[in-house]
């Protein structure tokens, strides 16, 4: 752990922790209805579903809290949401019991590519302004939705958007706590949250035993695995990168993997770092000091296990938000990290243009042979780079970063 780390102040909690807080619900709230969908698609008892819940909210929460605190960086870490979509359909058509057997065999995969160190060569071989238009494209979205939300709720967008810039305008740090605390308290008062049916309910896991099959390994753990790299830990790396953390993806990889593998037999299917969740809890909104944003990090994580002890139950909570909110309140909780990208995609003359590429590639979220956007928005810029400049990104990268490309010498990486 970094000996530099600087003492922690009461007055330091309060932005990281509702940093932390609002990247808990924002997940929730904007993509934990996929797992609900696959869980049904499955035909999975109450019993399994609540399993599912609590094994995938207890083995992220713990996975990211002990590498926030191991490293003292902002590590958050997610569930997979691209391969839960990929599981409302995949599940249909395979047994439960050998969706199981698959996940542990991705989660295998993960711990192996995390100890083998090759993924950390990939990710610092990325230029930097490739890096950055990556991130704002694949957050473009969401910055977008915070406006958009408003031809469907004027009055909740209207009144979140007005009080960000005020907030902004007189007290900065204050922007994100208080948008949060105004529009609970906004739709408490409309009466826009019902929770009178929610009662507090222990969860409880239910181990299944893992089946293995041949045509789970290629129509479940082979896409789930391609689909969680490309997906969810390439831009997720990316976002601690363009933020200027430097922890290396190996022992991330290797840890949630790891927790994957425990989780597995009690319905989880994949952890991963988090990329959209995490640019939350990364940059300035979370801390005007980066030493000081690895609390944000240990709060999601203590929010997920509370979550995970409960079960549905406040998952159901989360969800009962409107959708408007979420999107709105995520929105304006990354408009630092989208201008900081897009300002780091437009710094250096040599990959501007191939940034500006891999930003809109990324926006457009291209979807082919079942992968998604960010992985396409990656390979088109770096295609891009390669045409424009005449060499590969990891000659300049060598001479920046030490990987010894140009030199012949690979032994620093090692």
């Amino acid at each position: 752990m970094p000996s530099s780390s600087s003492p922690i102040r009461l007055n330091d909690l309060t932005y990281p922790i509702v940093a932390g807080l609002i990247s808990v619900i924002v997940n929730y709230g904007g993509t934990f209805i996929l797992v609900f969908q696959a869980a049904k698609v499955a035909g999975l008892s109450p019993e399994l579903t609540a399993s599912w819940v609590w094994s995938v909210s207890i083995g992220v929460g713990l996975t990211g809290l002990f590498l926030s605190w191991r490293f003292r960086e902002p590590i958050i870490t997610a569930w997979s949401t691209p391969a839960a979509a990929f599981l409302v359909t995949a599940l249909a058509t395979t047994p439960y019991s050998e969706a199981v057997g698959a996940y542990m065999i991705s989660a295998v995969a993960f711990v192996a590519l995390g100890l083998s160190g090759y993924f950390e060569k990939v990710i610092w071989l990325i230029p930097p302004g490739i890096a950055s238009g990556l991130l704002a494209g694949i957050l473009l979205q969401f910055g977008m939705g915070a406006f958009g939300g408003a031809s469907v709720d004027p009055p909740l967008v209207g009144l979140l958007i007005v009080a960000y810039v005020v907030l902004k305008r007189f007290s900065a740090r204050y922007a994100v706590v208080g948008i949060l605390a105004l529009g609970l308290v906004f739709l408490l008062t409309q009466g826009r949250v019902d929770l009178s049916g929610l009662k507090p309910e222990f969860a409880a896991p239910v181990f299944t035993m893992p089946e293995f099959s041949l045509n789970a390994l290629l129509s479940v753990a082979l896409p789930l695995f391609l689909i969680t790299l490309t997906g969810q830990y390439m831009p997720g790396m990316l976002v601690l990168r363009n933020d200027g953390f430097k922890t290396s993806a190996n022992p991330i990889v290797t840890v949630t993997g790891l927790g994957s593998l425990i989780m597995t037999p009690f319905g989880s299917h994949a952890f991963n770092i988090a990329a959209i969740t995490a640019a939350i809890a990364t940059g300035r909104e979370a801390h005007e000091d980066p030493r000081k944003r690895w609390i944000a990090g240990i709060a999601a994580g203590c929010f997920y296990v509370l979550v995970g002890v409960f079960g549905v139950t406040l998952a159901a909570v989360f969800m009962a938000f409107p959708a408007t909110f979420i999107t709105t309140l995520a929105g304006l909780a990354l408009l630092g990290t989208i201008g900081s990208s897009l300002a780091g995609a437009m710094a250096d003359p040599t990959s501007r243009e191939a940034a500006l590429i891999t930003f809109l590639a990324s926006a457009a979220n291209i979807k082919l042979l079942g992968i998604g956007g960010a992985f396409w928005g990656l390979m088109i810029g770096l295609v891009a780079y390669m045409v424009l400049n005449g060499r590969l990104p990891c000659r300049e990268q060598g001479r920046r970063r030490g990987c010894g490309c140009d030199a012949g010498v690979r032994e620093r990486d090692e």
